[in-house]
């Protein structure tokens, strides 16, 4: 398992020198694993050669700290924090130093894609191997800084880190998991999104709308694909496409068993059916890419008018809201509607990039610091937005096509499973 932690660096000679430090990155003595290893190390013996576990992207090693600062003066941006500092700690045995130090340049390339300088050393002082990554916060490709926050941690860093170690054979720790899904949960929920807490508080009062006992509640929720767990202390239920099971006490106030069980007894009050007003005015009809986004953002339950049911499969992509919601407002800007569409408009952006980059890098050579370079450097920054926009819109929207099919096919089969009850009660009845 991998634990991991960054901070803010305010003074990058430090950090750099510190990760360098040649007694922490230094493989001492004949660790040999296997018999090749030994041989290795046996003819190796009139050698004082030392392994040393350094690795760095977009510098070199020995003038890290000086191209580092050399991009902040490029693109005018010296001032506030300087880089970033991130420490990746491996359990005691768990890994060799080689496997860590592996770990750690993947974790650099996934997580900064080649647009910030980086060091990574691997320690091998302490009992447990650990990583130490710094990277500027001036990214050397377009000058854009690097932005660290809670969310960026869980939702990238630990994600990465995590994923590597699976990749690997390693264990991940659970501890804290929890609060990476809390911080989306909790942002969504004070913007007025839909989360999966939401979704579930939404399925137990539609339950208790149809109960007049708790065992017929607990089928209910049972029906609408929920598993039950009632080996604990407190009661806790799994929705349909979820790993962990959900406590009720936690869905907030009202949604304790107890609370439930009281709710389910009293009366039952019919509620009016909501009217919606259509507009007079003939709107366009949607198609294609445009279409399918619509639709998405309506099983979301992003609209005023919303679906009976939120689908599991589309709650799971309530983290990406505010991305399809922009990419939706995109397709509309550019009036795109099919893949072929989006492709043509992002290959000449393509081309344009190319010819911007290669004029970029001979003015560096040939006229440093002039005028031009920063107007470039600013038309670069849009275009590299539409691509990527583009690119995010036609990875995303097979996805999106795929949840959806999922959902039709659980929900119809869900509507199979009730009628099947429905049909087995009233055969009960009859006898």
């Amino acid at each position: 398992m991998a634990y991991t932690s960054i901070i803010p660096v305010h003074r990058l000679d430090r950090s750099v020198d510190y990760i360098r430090d040649k007694e922490k990155t230094q493989k001492k003595g004949n660790t040999a694993g296997s018999l090749e290893e030994a041989i290795d190390y046996a003819l190796n013996r009139d050698k004082t050669e030392q392994v040393f576990f350094e690795d760095a992207i977009g510098c070199t090693i020995e003038q890290a700290y000086q191209d580092m600062i050399a991009t902040k003066k490029r693109f005018h941006k010296t001032d506030k924090v300087q880089g970033f500092h991130l420490v990746q700690s491996f359990a005691e045995g768990e890994v060799s130093p080689e496997l860590a130090h592996l770990i750690g340049v993947e974790l650099a390339e996934r997580l900064l894609r080649g647009q910030f300088e980086v060091v990574i050393t691997t320690h091998l002082n302490t009992s447990h191997f650990h990583n130490h990554l710094v990277w500027n916060s001036v990214s050397m490709e377009d000058g854009h800084k690097y932005h660290s926050n809670e969310q960026s941690y869980y939702m990238e860093i630990r994600k990465i880190s995590d994923e590597l170690c699976r990749k690997y054979g390693l264990s991940v720790i659970q501890t804290n998991q929890k609060k990476g899904i809390h911080y989306v949960q909790w942002k969504a929920e004070k913007e007025g999104k839909p989360t999966w807490r939401t979704a579930i508080r939404s399925d137990i009062r539609e339950a208790v709308k149809a109960s007049y006992s708790w065992t017929q509640f607990v089928k209910e929720m049972e029906t609408r694909g929920y598993v039950w767990r009632t080996d604990r202390k407190y009661l806790a239920l799994k929705a349909p496409g979820m790993e962990r099971y959900v406590r009720l006490r936690s869905l907030g106030k009202g949604y304790g068993e107890m609370e439930i069980r009281e709710w389910i007894l009293r009366p039952k009050i019919r509620e009016t059916e909501k009217v919606y007003l259509q507009w007079s005015k003939q709107r366009k009809k949607r198609t294609g890419l445009q279409a399918l986004y619509y639709s998405y953002l309506y099983q979301m339950g992003v609209f005023q008018k919303k679906p009976k049911r939120i689908p599991y499969e589309v709650r799971e992509d309530i983290r990406r809201l505010d991305q399809r919601i922009a990419q939706i407002e995109f397709l509309q800007k550019q009036d795109i509607s099919t893949i072929e569409q989006l492709q043509e408009f992002r290959h000449p952006l393509e081309e344009k990039m190319a010819q911007l980059l290669l004029e970029r890098r001979q003015l560096y050579r040939s006229q440093p610091g002039c005028e031009r370079i920063g107007k470039i450097t600013e038309e670069m920054k849009q275009i590299r937005k539409d691509i990527r926009m583009s690119l995010r819109i036609e990875q995303y929207s097979v996805e999106m096509e795929q949840r959806m099919k999922r959902a039709k096919e659980r929900m119809e089969q869900a509507e199979k499973n009730m009628q099947r009850r429905k049909g087995q009660l009233k055969e009960s009845y009859v006898k």
